[in-house]
């Protein structure tokens, strides 16, 4: 795997990083859609300084996340339970 040092700008604060050469442009749309978020937070709340933004930004991705996992939590089990289902069927009609 190759790496590649890339520099992305979040909040006026430049990060350095290394990452593997095939996520670059996955890193660079996330530090441009953060830097997105935070300019849509900044038009519609009162802050003081841009971690404010950061803040929210966080809260709403973290949250994001979270709505994901369970929701596919959810949905995992539920294909456990249908996969289960049919597997007593197929076995009752071999059985039978």
């Amino acid at each position: 795997m190759s790496e590649l040092t890339i520099s992305v700008k979040i909040a006026d604060r430049s990060y350095k990083l290394v990452i593997a050469k095939e996520h670059e442009l996955l890193f660079t749309q996330a530090a441009t859609l953060i830097e997105k978020r935070m300019k849509d937070y900044s038009g519609s709340y009162a802050y003081k300084d841009k971690q404010d933004l950061l803040a929210m930004v966080a809260l709403e991705y973290a949250t994001n996340y979270l709505q994901d996992e369970h929701m596919l939590s959810s949905h995992g089990q539920n294909q456990e339970q249908q996969l289960a289902k049919i597997d007593k069927l197929l076995t009752e009609y071999l059985a039978g």
